[in-house]
């Protein structure tokens, strides 16, 4: 079955981090592209950062400096690791391919 699935996301206060993964199964991530997407409730679903086959890496300017994207192909897993979270980060976050295969999503609340 071809599918990806998110995990990792969780209740963090401000200033912490999470980890967020993106498993892909019944393709190779290695010759996929693969974004990470967030929508926070209320607002359109935003594209924070993605990843190509060839390992480049694109930041939109909101997560620059504080996200890093990530592959790991023996795992066929894809990263997110976020640090300084702050509450405007609270949103269900995605994973997707270039294709536009997208997992179901995994919420992240920054919250104190």
């Amino acid at each position: 079955q071809v599918q990806l699935v998110e995990s990792g996301g969780g209740l963090v206060e401000p200033g912490g981090s999470l980890r967020l993964s993106c498993v892909a199964s019944g393709f190779s991530l290695r010759f996929a592209a693969i974004g990470w997407f967030r929508q926070a409730p209320g607002k359109e679903r935003e594209g924070i950062t993605c990843i190509s086959s060839r390992d480049t890496i694109f930041y939109t300017d909101s997560v620059k400096g504080r996200f890093t994207i990530s592959r790991d192909i023996a795992k066929n897993t894809v990263y997110l690791q976020m640090n300084s979270l702050q509450p405007d980060d609270t949103a269900v976050y995605y994973c997707q391919t270039n294709g536009g295969l997208r997992g179901q999503g995994t919420q992240v609340t920054v919250s104190s």
